[in-house]
């Protein structure tokens, strides 16, 4: 019986490519991908505000074209995000944050294009592994996923701020009070849930919150900039040349497992709704730092903080698809606005 079932999803996933490869639909994924690079590097746009913006596009198109090329820009965001925050410690997206912490050191250390190319190995290996748990897994992953409750997602929580805690380069108990501090930040605003004002102070402005990319930007963007400003010198200037992009045999040789382990962890922690692409990344940085027998070389640039948390959230980005297409539940905002889109086109993702 399991034979059957294998051999009837592999010829729904031949179909389904021989949809994907058809003209219109490959010119459509290009330009998707095109355009996620583009806003991913630009920070503080992201996919979010540009599947927005093309929303009404999309619904002039097929509803799989329009799919496609949704997805397009969103796995084009995640690696676009990479560029600027490997080569300016400026996290283009929010789920590259993490990728500042070793990638931009390697960019210190003339190895720029070594990162960036790793980054890309990364990307496609852990999207490549997410397309076919897509395919295979969906739907004992959504029977799992949807026993998630209100414990679930507290131990959840409190596991990400923790990990959040120890990746921290100094002592424990300063990272956690920064993770504390960001959880407060975290909290101004309505409740999605219950529409409650908190911490506002009767400011309209605040009734969305703190922009995620503008702190990020903030934090470390405008530090580096300021930092470096004031510390001109030939010494601690960037190289003018990015260099070769394909790494080493050694460097794929460290790099691999770090690349295997973060598309798994990220591919079973993007499936949950409210996990996502940005928990992703911190339990991948943070189980590559924990399994190393050089742990503190991570944060002074060493390949494996660059190829596991690019291999996450890439991961993370397809497994977001299994709770949108099998239960109708959208794991973040990019998956809200293709249930959206899917809407718009009568189909009506779920069990149904």
């Amino acid at each position: 019986m399991r034979g059957v079932e294998f051999v009837s999803d592999f010829q729904a996933l031949l179909s389904g490519f021989e949809v994907a490869l058809s003209g219109t639909n490959l010119l459509y994924c290009v330009l998707g991908v095109v355009l996620g690079n583009l806003v991913g590097v630009l920070p503080g746009l992201g996919p979010t505000a540009t599947i927005a913006l093309l929303l009404p596009f999309a619904f002039t198109l097929p509803p799989e074209t329009g799919l496609i090329m949704m997805a397009g820009i969103y796995y084009g965001a995640m690696y676009g995000g990479s560029i600027t925050s490997i080569l300016l410690d400026l996290p283009g997206e929010a789920a590259t944050v993490v990728t500042t912490l070793d990638g931009y050191q390697m960019t210190r250390q003339g190895r720029a294009g070594v990162a960036l190319g790793i980054a890309a190995i990364g990307s496609f290996a852990a999207g490549t592994f997410a397309l076919l748990g897509l395919q295979f897994l969906a739907p004992g992953l959504a029977e799992f996923a949807v026993r998630f409750g209100a414990p679930e997602y507290t131990v959840l929580t409190a596991l990400g701020i923790v990990l959040v805690a120890y990746l921290g380069s100094k002592a424990f108990v300063k990272s956690a009070i920064c993770a504390a501090f960001g959880l407060i930040l975290a909290v101004v605003g309505q409740d999605p849930m219950t529409g409650t004002v908190r911490f506002t102070f009767g400011s309209t402005d605040l009734l969305g919150g703190f922009d995620f990319a503008a702190i990020a930007m903030g934090v470390f963007g405008i530090g580096e900039i300021l930092y470096s400003l004031e510390n001109l010198s030939k010494e601690n200037a960037l190289p003018g040349r990015i260099g070769r992009l394909w790494p080493s045999v050694k460097d794929f040789a460290q790099a691999k497992w770090a690349i295997v382990r973060g598309s798994v962890t990220g591919f079973f922690i993007g499936i949950l709704p409210g996990g996502g692409a940005i928990l992703a990344t911190v339990a991948a940085y943070s189980l590559e730092k924990r399994l190393s027998r050089t742990p503190e070389k991570f944060g002074k640039g060493t390949i494996e903080g660059v190829a596991a948390p690019e291999s996450a959230n890439n991961a993370a980005a397809g497994a977001a698809f299994i709770p949108l297409l099998t239960l109708g539940i959208p794991t973040d905002a990019v998956m809200a606005l293709m249930f959206g889109a899917l809407l718009l086109h009568g189909i009506t993702p779920g069990p149904a």
